[in-house]
């Protein structure tokens, strides 16, 4: 009997361990426990503006969300010359040039008859002397660059046959712009009935600087014309604090004007920010305006660091001593102007037995308007438990 018994306990012991020891080395083992990590946001930097006290300003940095911000009254006012870019911009869509100098321009007497006329009301004028001929760029030279009002007429009559009809045009193209809050009555802007908004002058601006041939003619400084001579550009501020255009205006009902672009390379990224100022004493200050409120633009911009390649946003633990990080496994950063609201969310993949660089999930950044997703990745292996442990914690094994 007593052997009997032994050999039953043998075979139970030999039965036990053959069923126990494989289940246990070759069972299933959860998961790593994973605990996410608190993100905290970098600080914001709160955006203060060099406002004037008088007339009406608007400024927006292209093409950063909620960047507009303008100053001072919201009605529609004079925009004396500033008239122009709308003039060239009408014409141009009707008369467009496609890089080329061309068509030509042949001035009649009674665009000769526009120089005594516009000199009489104390407006800019060039010398236009009947059968003159010139290039439509040349003539956008000499309305543009110079101001020259009887040049801004004959162009706007080329094209459309009158006044009326330019003004219709007009019309029409602010429509479909969206400018519902200007208004042309003839092309020069020496009436008082050529009346913007601050806001509605930034988009002309863009529209502008849309446009290859207007915007290279803001930006010139001087140009030869024949018969004209050279002219010179009204906008004293070209060339100051990266100022590329636009136009000026000046009128007794308006004051100095100044429609305004700057372009420059901030931390990296090309930044055009377009503005205008209405209303002005005169042009000197104005400018001096203008260049204050330019270098609180520029002070407005950063560049925000969400997340670092790296950072860990995760952490993995197992019931067998093993440790890592779920890591960003690149740097999230974006140039910023004002205030943007900066998230980082993790989401972690079930890990187990994983090496080094492993996928361990997702990161959602969000830095204002800009999301992107980064993958998380283990800083370090988590092996699977060796032999030892699995025989000796059954508990946590099954």
């Amino acid at each position: 009997m007593r052997r009997r018994t032994l050999t039953v306990l043998a075979l139970a012991v030999v039965v036990a361990v053959g069923v126990y020891v494989p289940a246990t080395l070759l069972a299933p083992i959860a998961p790593a426990s994973a605990t996410v990590t608190r993100f905290t946001a970098p600080a914001e930097k709160s955006l203060s503006l060099s406002f004037p006290s008088y007339g009406a300003t608007a400024v927006e940095a292209v093409g950063f969300t909620d960047s507009l911000k303008t100053s001072g009254d919201a009605k529609p006012r004079s925009i004396a010359s500033i008239s122009k870019i709308v003039t060239a911009l009408v014409v141009l869509d009707k008369k467009p040039l496609d890089g080329s100098q061309s068509p030509k321009i042949t001035f009649t007497a009674s665009d000769h008859a526009l120089y005594a006329r516009y000199l009489a009301q104390n407006g800019e004028v060039a010398d236009m002397p009947t059968g003159l001929t010139l290039t439509e760029r040349q003539t956008l030279q000499v309305a543009l660059i110079k101001s020259a009002n009887n040049y801004a007429s004959a162009l706007a009559y080329w094209a459309y046959g009158s006044n009326d009809a330019f003004v219709d045009a007009v019309s029409a193209w602010l429509k479909k712009n969206g400018l519902d809050h200007t208004r042309l009555v003839e092309p020069t802007g020496l009436s008082a009935a050529n009346q913007s908004t601050a806001t509605d002058l930034v988009k002309i601006g863009k529209l502008a600087l849309a446009n290859p041939d207007v915007a290279k003619i803001v930006s010139t400084k001087s140009v030869e014309i024949p018969t004209v001579g050279t002219i010179e550009n009204s906008n004293k501020l070209l060339g100051i604090n990266s100022v590329v255009g636009i136009k000026t205006g000046t009128l007794d009902e308006a004051g100095a004007c100044l429609l305004f672009a700057s372009r420059e390379t901030i931390e990296g990224k090309e930044v055009t920010v377009i503005g205008v100022m209405l209303g002005g004493v005169d042009h000197d200050s104005l400018d001096a305006d203008i260049q204050k409120l330019l270098a609180s633009v520029r002070s407005g911009f950063q560049t925000v660091t969400a997340v670092t390649e790296g950072t860990a946003f995760g952490t993995y633990a197992t019931e067998w001593g093993a440790n890592a990080h779920a890591v960003a496994s690149k740097t999230v950063s974006k140039l910023v102007y004002g205030k943007a609201a900066v998230r980082a969310v993790p989401s972690l993949d079930a890990v187990s037995e994983a090496s080094t660089g492993d996928r361990a999930g997702t990161l959602k950044v969000t830095i204002g308007e800009t999301t992107t997703t980064v993958p998380l990745e283990l800083d370090h292996p988590i092996p699977a438990p060796d032999a030892w442990w699995r025989l000796t914690n059954p508990s946590l094994v099954f």
